[in-house]
């Protein structure tokens, strides 16, 4: 079993001994999206890595169910489902700051720009993104890693 893994049961363990039913709530549906990762496909046991990428879909998840809702006008449907956001975020490395994303998606532009031996253009997009990716490794979301590619090329 992973060390994320059991670093969750243990603390799944910690709240339902403290009773707090928010924080059980939220992990038990965090292990069951492991759960359903693992089993689906082949049976295979997952490793940090593929937790990770779980945790940041749940997260990514509750961020747009609670959209929906408040534009639909259901606040307090919204707030439920963002009151889960902060349990799962725990889980997932340092965030990287302004400053930290700037400098790692210039380095992976350089890195486009040294293979094709062209400057980096909205067309490659697509590989600049799938080195920035590698390079955050989950601390910076997809759609604000997005939104720093777009404006170091414009």
């Amino acid at each position: 079993m992973s060390q994320l893994k059991e670093s969750i049961r243990a603390d799944l363990k910690t709240s339902m001994k403290a009773r707090d039913k928010e924080r059980t709530s939220a992990i038990r549906s965090l292990l069951a999206a492991i759960q359903e990762e693992e089993t689906s496909g082949a049976r295979h046991e997952v490793d940090d890595e593929v937790i990770l990428k779980v945790i940041a879909r749940e997260i990514k998840k509750r961020r747009e169910s609670a959209e929906v809702y408040a534009e639909n006008g259901r606040p307090e449907l919204a707030e439920a489902e963002l009151s889960e956001v902060p349990y799962f975020e725990a889980y997932q490395p340092k965030q990287l700051n302004d400053a930290e994303l700037e400098a790692l998606v210039a380095e992976a532009v350089a890195e486009v720009e040294t293979e094709t031996g062209a400057p980096a253009t909205t067309k490659q997009m697509g590989n600049i993104m799938k080195a920035a990716n590698a390079k955050a490794a989950g601390r910076a979301d997809g759609k604000r890693l997005s939104s720093a590619v777009k404006a170091k090329l414009a």
